[in-house]
């Protein structure tokens, strides 16, 4: 049987780093591939009628590649058992989880801790991949300091 693969949505929060974590040693038992998925989005004025297009040398992706490249090193420092593949996407957080969770063994995501009301207003990035995904979803929840914060 080949080995499965797990899927971790990062933004960079210590909840997402703690599932970074989880994801990584779970991955390590179990062989499976790991893939941290980032996605980032547009600025809202780009686009807009009236405003000046931006010039091609400009990469929009290139400042969450490197919040991508920092969170990986920042929750898993030192060499690692389980090689993290770094996948950056243009588009709504819980859609890129989602489409990257496809054929996944696992996704992994992180919590603030927030209640429900608040998610509710929200939106919550975790709320939706776990009614959608695909494959069972483990959600780490952050610590009650982190969730004040």
């Amino acid at each position: 049987m080949a080995p499965g693969r797990i899927v971790v949505g990062v933004d960079g929060s210590e909840p997402s780093l703690q599932a970074l974590r989880w994801a990584a040693r779970q991955a390590a038992l179990t062989d499976a591939s790991l893939e941290a998925v980032m996605a980032w989005e547009l600025p809202g004025a780009v686009g807009w009628a009236g405003l000046p297009e931006l010039p091609d040398d400009i990469d929009l992706e290139e400042p969450a590649r490197g919040s991508l490249a920092k969170a990986v090193a920042t929750a898993l420092p030192g060499e690692q058992a389980v090689p993290v593949t770094q996948i950056v996407v243009l588009g709504n957080a819980a859609q890129a989880i989602l489409d990257r969770g496809e054929g996944a063994e696992l996704i992994v995501v992180g919590v603030r801790g927030h209640g429900t009301f608040r998610a509710t207003l929200l939106g919550s990035v975790s709320h939706t991949v776990t009614m959608h995904a695909t494959c069972p979803v483990v959600v780490v929840r952050g610590t009650a300091a982190q969730a004040g914060a």
